[in-house]
Protein backbone atom coordinates (compact mmCIF):
# COMPACT_ATOMS: atom_id res chain seq x y z
CA UNK A 1 0.00 0.00 0.00
CA UNK A 2 1.52 3.49 -1.35
CA UNK A 3 1.50 6.14 1.13
CA UNK A 4 2.22 8.82 -1.53
CA UNK A 5 -0.76 7.62 -3.32
CA UNK A 6 -2.64 9.12 -0.46
CA UNK A 7 -0.86 12.11 -0.40
CA UNK A 8 -0.64 13.03 -3.86
CA UNK A 9 -4.88 12.46 -4.10
CA UNK A 10 -5.48 14.01 -0.88
CA UNK A 11 -3.41 17.24 -1.49
CA UNK A 12 -5.11 17.41 -5.82
CA UNK A 13 -8.48 16.68 -3.88
CA UNK A 14 -7.77 19.29 -1.09
CA UNK A 15 -6.59 22.03 -3.76
CA UNK A 16 -9.18 21.22 -6.22
CA UNK A 17 -6.97 21.66 -9.22
CA UNK A 18 -3.05 21.63 -8.57
CA UNK A 19 -0.02 21.46 -10.37
CA UNK A 20 3.30 19.53 -8.97
CA UNK A 21 5.06 22.47 -7.75
CA UNK A 22 2.25 22.91 -5.51
CA UNK A 23 1.59 19.43 -4.14
CA UNK A 24 5.47 19.39 -4.07
CA UNK A 25 5.66 22.23 -1.56
CA UNK A 26 2.48 20.77 0.56
CA UNK A 27 4.08 17.71 1.13
CA UNK A 28 7.47 18.94 2.23
CA UNK A 29 5.45 21.88 4.48
CA UNK A 30 4.17 18.66 5.93
CA UNK A 31 7.57 17.02 6.18
CA UNK A 32 6.39 13.91 4.22
CA UNK A 33 9.86 14.34 2.79
CA UNK A 34 10.91 13.07 6.23
CA UNK A 35 8.92 10.94 6.85
CA UNK A 36 7.82 9.02 3.78
CA UNK A 37 9.54 8.10 0.28
CA UNK A 38 7.47 11.70 -1.20
CA UNK A 39 10.77 12.85 -3.27
CA UNK A 40 9.99 15.78 -5.68
CA UNK A 41 10.95 12.88 -8.29
CA UNK A 42 8.07 10.19 -6.93
CA UNK A 43 5.60 12.91 -6.24
CA UNK A 44 5.92 13.91 -10.15
CA UNK A 45 5.55 10.21 -11.10
CA UNK A 46 2.79 9.56 -8.69
CA UNK A 47 0.69 12.74 -10.45
CA UNK A 48 1.77 11.10 -14.06
CA UNK A 49 0.67 7.27 -13.36
CA UNK A 50 -2.54 8.65 -11.34
CA UNK A 51 -3.55 10.31 -14.63
CA UNK A 52 -3.14 7.38 -16.35
CA UNK A 53 -5.25 5.29 -14.30
CA UNK A 54 -8.35 7.83 -15.01
CA UNK A 55 -7.50 8.63 -11.16
CA UNK A 56 -6.47 12.45 -11.42
CA UNK A 57 -7.71 14.37 -14.16
CA UNK A 58 -4.76 16.38 -16.21
CA UNK A 59 -5.42 19.95 -17.75
CA UNK A 60 -2.41 21.88 -19.33
CA UNK A 61 -2.44 25.14 -18.90
CA UNK A 62 -0.91 28.28 -20.61
CA UNK A 63 2.99 28.52 -20.11
CA UNK A 64 4.48 30.87 -18.10
CA UNK A 65 5.56 33.99 -19.77
CA UNK A 66 9.24 33.35 -18.86
CA UNK A 67 8.62 30.73 -21.38
CA UNK A 68 8.59 27.22 -21.18
CA UNK A 69 6.61 24.45 -21.61
CA UNK A 70 2.70 24.36 -20.95
CA UNK A 71 2.34 23.80 -16.92
CA UNK A 72 0.07 20.57 -15.74
CA UNK A 73 -2.79 20.90 -13.79
CA UNK A 74 -4.14 18.46 -12.03
CA UNK A 75 -7.62 17.37 -10.31
CA UNK A 76 -9.56 14.00 -8.45
CA UNK A 77 -11.88 12.10 -10.53
CA UNK A 78 -14.84 10.38 -9.59
CA UNK A 79 -12.72 7.42 -9.67
CA UNK A 80 -9.66 9.23 -7.89
CA UNK A 81 -12.01 10.14 -4.63
CA UNK A 82 -13.27 6.33 -4.44
CA UNK A 83 -9.12 5.18 -4.35
CA UNK A 84 -8.27 8.26 -1.99
CA UNK A 85 -11.39 7.01 0.64
CA UNK A 86 -10.38 3.88 0.06
CA UNK A 87 -6.27 4.29 1.00
CA UNK A 88 -7.64 6.25 3.77
CA UNK A 89 -9.77 3.61 5.31
CA UNK A 90 -7.43 1.23 4.83
CA UNK A 91 -5.16 3.26 6.19
CA UNK A 92 -5.94 4.10 9.30
CA UNK A 93 -7.60 0.05 10.16
CA UNK A 94 -4.43 -1.51 8.97
CA UNK A 95 -1.55 -2.74 11.93
CA UNK A 96 0.91 -4.51 9.51
CA UNK A 97 1.39 -1.51 6.90
CA UNK A 98 4.36 0.72 7.39
CA UNK A 99 4.03 3.66 9.64
CA UNK A 100 4.48 6.62 7.32
CA UNK A 101 0.44 5.21 5.97
CA UNK A 102 -1.22 5.70 8.67
CA UNK A 103 1.14 8.84 9.35
CA UNK A 104 -0.33 9.98 5.72
CA UNK A 105 -4.01 9.10 6.93
CA UNK A 106 -3.63 10.84 10.05
CA UNK A 107 -3.28 14.03 7.62
CA UNK A 108 -6.68 13.30 6.21
CA UNK A 109 -9.12 12.29 8.87
CA UNK A 110 -10.97 15.69 8.95
CA UNK A 111 -12.07 14.02 5.27
CA UNK A 112 -14.36 11.72 7.35
CA UNK A 113 -17.42 12.21 9.40
CA UNK A 114 -16.71 11.97 13.19
CA UNK A 115 -18.68 8.85 13.97
CA UNK A 116 -17.27 7.19 10.67
CA UNK A 117 -13.41 8.16 12.01
CA UNK A 118 -13.74 6.68 15.34
CA UNK A 119 -15.46 3.48 14.19
CA UNK A 120 -11.98 3.12 12.09
CA UNK A 121 -10.13 3.79 14.81
CA UNK A 122 -12.08 1.26 17.34
CA UNK A 123 -11.58 -1.47 14.49
CA UNK A 124 -7.62 -0.34 14.75
CA UNK A 125 -7.73 -0.86 18.41
CA UNK A 126 -9.48 -4.17 18.41
CA UNK A 127 -6.99 -5.29 15.90
CA UNK A 128 -3.95 -4.45 17.78
CA UNK A 129 -5.22 -5.33 20.79
CA UNK A 130 -6.15 -9.32 19.33
CA UNK A 131 -2.08 -8.57 18.03
CA UNK A 132 -1.10 -7.75 21.43
CA UNK A 133 -2.98 -11.27 22.89
CA UNK A 134 -1.97 -13.51 20.26
CA UNK A 135 2.15 -12.22 20.85
CA UNK A 136 1.73 -12.66 24.77
CA UNK A 137 0.14 -16.23 24.68
CA UNK A 138 1.72 -17.71 21.70
CA UNK A 139 5.61 -15.93 22.30
CA UNK A 140 5.74 -14.59 25.66
CA UNK A 141 3.41 -15.42 28.24
CA UNK A 142 2.76 -12.84 31.22
CA UNK A 143 4.88 -10.09 29.37
CA UNK A 144 7.99 -12.50 29.61
CA UNK A 145 10.39 -14.30 27.08
CA UNK A 146 12.03 -17.70 27.63
CA UNK A 147 15.66 -16.80 28.41
CA UNK A 148 16.67 -19.70 25.83
CA UNK A 149 15.63 -16.76 23.01
CA UNK A 150 18.22 -14.72 24.18
CA UNK A 151 18.37 -11.30 22.42
CA UNK A 152 15.38 -12.76 19.94
CA UNK A 153 13.23 -12.91 22.66
CA UNK A 154 13.39 -8.80 22.15
CA UNK A 155 11.06 -8.86 19.26
CA UNK A 156 8.52 -10.06 21.11
CA UNK A 157 8.93 -7.29 23.75
CA UNK A 158 8.95 -4.53 20.78
CA UNK A 159 5.81 -5.96 19.13
CA UNK A 160 3.93 -5.76 22.57
CA UNK A 161 5.27 -2.64 22.97
CA UNK A 162 4.65 -1.12 19.51
CA UNK A 163 0.64 -2.88 20.27
CA UNK A 164 0.36 -1.33 23.27
CA UNK A 165 1.27 2.13 22.32
CA UNK A 166 -0.20 2.47 19.19
CA UNK A 167 -3.41 1.48 21.17
CA UNK A 168 -3.04 4.24 23.70
CA UNK A 169 -2.42 7.14 20.69
CA UNK A 170 -5.45 5.42 18.69
CA UNK A 171 -7.70 5.84 22.16
CA UNK A 172 -6.63 9.20 23.27
CA UNK A 173 -7.61 10.36 19.60
CA UNK A 174 -10.90 8.62 19.56
CA UNK A 175 -12.10 9.87 22.73
CA UNK A 176 -10.84 13.96 21.24
CA UNK A 177 -12.77 12.87 18.85
CA UNK A 178 -15.75 12.38 20.65
CA UNK A 179 -14.91 15.28 22.85
CA UNK A 180 -15.60 17.68 19.76
CA UNK A 181 -11.84 17.72 18.21
CA UNK A 182 -11.46 19.07 15.03
CA UNK A 183 -14.05 20.21 12.43
CA UNK A 184 -14.97 16.61 10.43
CA UNK A 185 -16.65 16.28 7.25
CA UNK A 186 -19.82 17.70 6.83
CA UNK A 187 -19.36 20.08 10.09
CA UNK A 188 -18.59 22.86 8.03
CA UNK A 189 -15.51 24.46 5.90
CA UNK A 190 -11.90 22.27 5.97
CA UNK A 191 -9.38 23.98 6.92
CA UNK A 192 -7.11 25.05 3.81
CA UNK A 193 -4.07 26.68 5.99
CA UNK A 194 -2.47 23.46 5.78
CA UNK A 195 -1.75 24.11 1.93
CA UNK A 196 1.88 26.07 1.79
CA UNK A 197 0.26 29.57 -0.20
CA UNK A 198 -3.06 30.37 2.59
CA UNK A 199 -1.07 29.85 5.89
CA UNK A 200 -2.10 32.71 8.04
CA UNK A 201 1.62 33.87 8.53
Amino acid sequence: MSAIRLLVLGDVRLRGRAHGYQVRNDLEFWGAHEWSAAKPGSIYHALKQLAKQDLLLAHDIAPSTAGGPPRTEYEITAAGEAEFFRLLRHALTATREKQELLTSAVGFLVDLPRAEAVALLEERVAALESWRAEVTSSWAPDGGVPPEWGHIGEIMKLWVHTAESDAAWARDLISRLEGGAFVMAGEGDRDLSVLTDRRPF
